[in-house]
């Protein structure tokens, strides 16, 4: 069976350094730091003090008032990234068959500050105080389900959680249903808001982000001094479509989809395997889907947390797969400006790919000082301008062992 070519037509993001694809790819162009002391509540008793924290979002500029307010605030970053992404993408209502479009949206700790407002209702009032909105405003699949309402979309409907690698999944799961003919649109990513005091407490106890005394460079990834992630927050949402249908409508194409990759590294619940083997993996299964070799590529949008295990065995992972020409290889991570976007990263760090395919800018590490032995990759360091980008990969992976890789080319206008 000949498969669907899969392109991306718009895009939606709201992230710790802007909201909306332009502001979003002027910050990263600009190396802008997100990442500060959290103020979504008091860490003063907490190990780690730093954030990347989406400050400047006010969901009634694209839903009505009474609606917001039945949603969490997760819910709510898909919704407005989804609403965003049909603009770009130049869709009306009515001008699709709602039946030939679907949603994939995952998230990975859906309410949590839901739940939290929740239980301090039922101490205080008892289950009789309790919202009859509360259930549907924690569910993961809200997120998805209120998309599918809001642009009548009628085809698959599904909301992965697969911890950090979710909005990847969801995005590869999507161009799956494209290319085997069952959707012509599929609005996908994910969105994450876990920066509430149980959820960023449970992660500090888990001894897994940074504890470092400033916010402005705790986020490092590849540097020798890495503690540590940042938790961040926000949503990636993208409308992808198969090319014929978005050249039917005369769609602006950002780029191709071509290849993803799924592996577990079946080891532990939140170390990654030493050696690097699903993400090894995950990587060739991406290449060998979209039909490239490794010198067909030309940048690593790394997954690059800033913890020590996950940053060494990504950057062994890298040379496996691309033996010398690894060292070639432009490699970033957007996390060092805007934090962990957990279930969300994978989305809005496949935006940012995209982004890079098509415009040729690759994001910057920030608060890369010192080079570590293990991770010998070309990392860079400053605003960079590729004339020549042909394509790239972006890397997510998951506490549990779950590992995704997407594979994105430039569109050159061929059918």
């Amino acid at each position: 069976m000949n498969k669907s070519r899969v392109v991306v037509t718009g895009m939606g993001v709201i992230s710790p350094v802007g909201n909306g694809v332009k502001e979003f790819a002027c910050a990263l162009s600009a190396g802008t730091n997100g990442i500060d002391r959290v103020t979504h509540f008091d860490p003063g008793s907490y190990r780690s003090q730093a954030a990347g924290e989406v400050n400047d979002f006010s969901p009634e500029d694209w839903i009505d008032k009474k609606s917001a307010a039945r949603m969490d605030r997760f819910t709510q970053f898909a919704v407005v990234c989804s609403s965003m992404a049909f603009k770009d993408a130049g869709l009306a209502p009515g001008s699709f068959d709602g039946t030939r479009a679907g949603v994939i949206i995952g998230s990975g700790i859906g309410g949590s500050q839901s739940i939290e407002d929740g239980y301090e209702v039922l101490k205080k009032r008892g289950p009789k105080g309790l919202s009859p909105f509360f259930v549907s405003k924690l569910l993961i699949n809200m997120a998805a389900c209120m998309v599918s309402i809001r642009h009548g979309l009628k085809g698959p409907l599904s909301a992965p959680s697969v911890a950090c690698s979710t909005g990847a999944n969801a995005i590869g799961d999507s161009f799956r249903v494209i290319q085997a003919g069952n959707a012509d649109i599929m609005v996908t990513g994910g969105a994450e808001a876990c920066i509430t005091s149980l959820a960023y407490g449970g992660f500090c106890a888990a001894r897994a982000m940074s504890t470092s005394s400033d916010p402005k460079t705790a986020s490092r990834p590849f540097d020798k001094n890495r503690d540590g992630f940042v938790m961040g927050e926000g949503g990636g949402v993208v409308v992808i479509e198969s090319l014929e249908h978005a050249l039917s409508r005369k769609a602006r194409i950002y780029a191709e989809l071509v290849g993803y990759g799924s592996t577990a590294d079946a080891f532990h619940l939140t170390a990654p395997h030493p050696d690097g083997d699903g993400m090894a993996r995950v990587m060739m299964l991406a290449l060998a889907d979209a039909g490239l070799d490794g010198m067909d590529v030309d940048y690593v949008n790394a997954h690059g947390t800033s913890t020590v295990l996950n940053d060494k065995c990504e950057s062994e992972a890298v040379f496996r797969v691309f033996g010398d020409h690894a060292l070639r290889l432009r490699v970033s991570s957007i996390k060092s400006m805007i934090g962990h976007l957990m279930a969300a990263a994978g989305a809005v760090e496949f935006v940012s790919t995209v982004l890079s395919v098509d415009s040729g800018a690759v994001p910057p590490i920030l608060n890369y000082k010192k080079p570590d032995p293990d991770c010998r990759l070309n990392y860079v360091t400053t605003p960079t301008r590729l004339s020549d980008m042909n394509a790239a990969i972006t890397n997510s992976f998951g506490f549990g062992g779950g590992n995704a890789c997407l594979v994105v080319q430039k569109y050159r206008g061929d059918y």
